[in-house]
């Protein structure tokens, strides 16, 4: 491991170095240009063979990119827009022994997050407001806007392009907010980095963190899951306990009791249970009011701000106090997944609800409308749902075979399918250009949303 860090630790200043920041608007990703794209992770299996994409029991990973790139988020080195998903980086990963990492929202029970059996490489991606991360094999990838220090490399300066960070090891899971950023290792300890001013870090502090810095919460045991929003984090304990901190403007989203908490600025600023929620825990997700968490068995419980409809409940009533969402009282939800004002959630059969704010077309249901309750995305029943995420305003899905749905707010081409009206309300499919690089066609493994970019994980097994 010793060994493999420091190769990549070489290659991200050379990457580095050679960054541009010149603005652009990317055209198609050409053939010719796919031998530039970086390998960010080169694993050896102790063969002779010099070129890594020709080693036997291993598969090439593809990061992409796409949407508005103006701080550096699409990690291409330039500020783009990129209207369709374009190479950012290639990773070279185990065949037999690659999984991917857990994300917020998710009880890791579906096909695309099951563990193999043998020691895996996990490989997670994350997007925040204006940054992006990668994580692979316990090491850190970070890149884009930098003020607050949510890049976490002791400084406040943007990067370009995907940036191993030394300062976090074995790391598990990333999530990133909108000027901070959350980490939990495989030791079960929890990290968090950049802005503080809404007490969304942690630390009994509301100043900024230019390095990561491990919040020192009052659980017992050790943190199993964790997730953020803009102002807003989250952790779930071994035994199921959720642990909140960050803003509260009188909402109710961390669920701890009416008004804002017990601190003055508007919220909490170190970790406090949520002693109402009757049952264990074992994921949660944070919209940008509200907070949504999900049992073992997949019930379904929220509260936070409900003005959109957010809760799922039928009406506008919000407030403080978990409750579960009455009509999917005998629903198995085994994701969920939170935008600004909407959410989705994914059933144990494979299809996919959603309710909340529609004014931008994210809900699917082929109009702008608002749902009270929610409701089936009637354009995806023909799939088999396996995954699905949110941006600020847009939302997307994979299915089973590895295809890529989006839909909602492309203003700033974030869904990456050229030519859409700046509100899609149905689902689309993302296509991908076939390049002549020897690699097979794209099956897609994982997808993040930020508010206006997107990035995905495709496996390109050889022809």
């Amino acid at each position: 491991m010793a060994t493999l860090r420091h190769r990549i630790v070489t290659l991200t200043h050379r990457l580095s170095s050679s960054a541009a920041t010149t603005t652009t608007t990317t055209a198609p990703f050409s053939s010719s240009s796919t031998s530039k794209i970086p390998l960010l992770y080169p694993f050896t299996n102790n063969t002779t063979t010099t070129n890594p994409t020709d080693q036997p029991d291993t598969v090439t990973l593809q990061l992409f990119s796409w949407g508005r790139g103006a701080s550096g988020q699409l990690g291409g080195g330039i500020e783009e827009i990129r209207m369709y998903p374009s190479p950012v980086a290639n990773l070279i990963v185990p065949k037999s022994s690659f999984s991917l990492s857990e994300t917020p929202g998710n009880l890791g029970v579906s096909k695309m997050m099951k563990k193999k059996e043998n020691k895996n490489v996990e490989i997670g991606i994350s997007c925040g407001l204006f940054h992006s991360s990668l994580i692979v094999d316990g090491l850190l990838w970070i890149w884009g806007k930098g003020d607050g220090g949510r890049l976490g490399f002791g400084h406040e300066n943007s990067l370009f392009v995907p940036t191993f960070n030394p300062h976090l090891e074995d790391v598990r899971s990333v999530a990133l907010g909108g000027l901070h950023s959350v980490a939990l290792t495989s030791a079960g300890e929890v990290f968090t980095w950049g802005y503080g001013g809404f007490g969304a870090l942690g630390h009994a502090v509301y100043h900024r963190e230019l390095f990561p810095r491990l919040v020192k919460g009052s659980w017992d045991g050790i943190i199993k899951h964790i997730a953020t929003s803009g102002t807003h984090t989250a952790a779930v304990t071994e035994s199921g306990e959720l642990y909140i901190w960050g803003r509260d403007e009188g909402d109710g989203r961390l669920g701890l009791g009416p008004g804002r908490g017990p601190d003055h600025a508007g919220g909490l600023s170190i970790p406090c249970k949520v002693k109402e929620l009757p049952l264990p825990i074992a994921a949660v997700s944070c919209g940008g009011f509200f907070t949504m968490a999900l049992t073992k068995d997949g019930q379904l419980w929220n509260w936070g701000a409900n003005s959109n409809y957010e809760l799922g409940r039928g009406d506008k009533i919000g407030g403080w106090k978990p409750k579960p969402i009455p009509s999917l009282e005998n629903v198995r939800i085994i994701q969920v997944a939170s935008g600004g004002y909407h959410s989705l959630a994914l059933t144990d059969d494979g299809k996919v609800l959603s309710w909340g704010h529609g004014g931008q077309g994210q809900l699917g249901h082929g109009s702008i409308n608002n749902q009270k309750i929610p409701t089936v995305v009637e354009a995806l029943t023909h799939e088999d749902i396996v995954y699905i995420s949110c941006g600020g305003s847009s939302s997307s899905a994979l299915t089973d075979t590895g295809k890529l749905y989006v839909w909602g707010n492309a203003t700033d081409s974030q869904l990456g399918v050229p030519g859409l009206p700046a509100v899609q309300s149905s689902p689309v499919e993302v296509n991908f250009l076939m390049e002549d690089d020897g690699l097979g066609p794209h099956k897609v493994l994982a997808v993040a949303n930020g508010a206006s970019h997107g990035m995905c994980l495709s496996l390109r097994e050889s022809c």
